[in-house]
């Protein structure tokens, strides 16, 4: 069996760590299968695809590796609790994006949060980049940060009109990018949840809808103290 490699990085002024761990689950392809036998649909409005949860072993298999990240790079170390775990597939074309989709984001404000990507897709279809709010400097969202940047938002909309459509591909007038981890077939990334980011989509690629040849992941939503 190959062993996992990880590797820490830092990312822009704020030096939030990120956790990069390659060969990262120790069957891929029976994740791969469970991904084309789920019951992918929409779920809310934020995802731009499909999605389905994941069996517990999942859970099970991933957990030693991420509490030891958690305990090492973050410094959580009493509790550490999956809340969601899904296969997420990428559909959405760039015309049809929401506004907020062409946004970096937020998977939440509170403490303890933390968000990983785990790439299941052969070919590379879009990693993850992360990025700064110009405006305000704001690479990392908490509770005290998050009404001013809210503000900031609006502001910068208000002077500048939505973002044109299509997947976030580098700098914009509102966000500056800080790292980007390319996906490669069973990497995972490990970040804070409050840490802004969004999917690295090409915009020419037309995403396909099945599992089998499509940007499918793993997303992971956890609780860390």
């Amino acid at each position: 069996m190959t062993r996992p490699l990880v590797r820490v990085a830092q990312l822009g002024t704020e030096g939030e760590p990120i956790v990069i761990i390659d060969q990262a689950a120790p069957d891929p392809e029976r994740l791969i299968a469970q991904g084309c036998a789920a019951p992918l649909e929409r779920v809310g409005d934020n995802y731009p695809g499909l999605r389905a949860p994941v069996d517990r072993r999942y859970h099970d298999d991933i957990a030693p590796l991420i509490s030891a990240a958690a305990r090492r790079v973050f410094g959580y170390r009493d509790r550490l609790t999956f809340d969601r775990v899904l296969f997420s597939l990428a559909t959405t074309p760039p015309g049809g994006l929401a506004v907020a989709q062409r946004l970096p984001h937020v998977d939440t404000v509170e403490p303890g949060g933390l968000a990983m990507v785990h790439y299941l897709a052969r070919r590379d279809w879009g990693g993850t980049r992360f990025f700064r709010q110009r405006s305000t400097g704001f690479e990392t969202i908490g509770p005290d940060r998050y009404a001013r940047y809210l503000t900031a938002l609006s502001d910068d909309l208000a002077r500048v009109g939505d973002p044109p459509p299509g997947y976030i591909a580098g700098e914009t007038p509102l966000f500056t990018p800080i790292g980007h981890v390319t996906a490669r077939f069973n990497r995972l990334v490990l970040y804070r949840s409050n840490l802004l980011h969004c999917a690295a989509i090409d915009n020419a690629a037309v995403l396909p809808a099945d599992p089998a040849t499509g940007r499918l992941t793993i997303a992971g939503f956890l609780s860390a103290a």
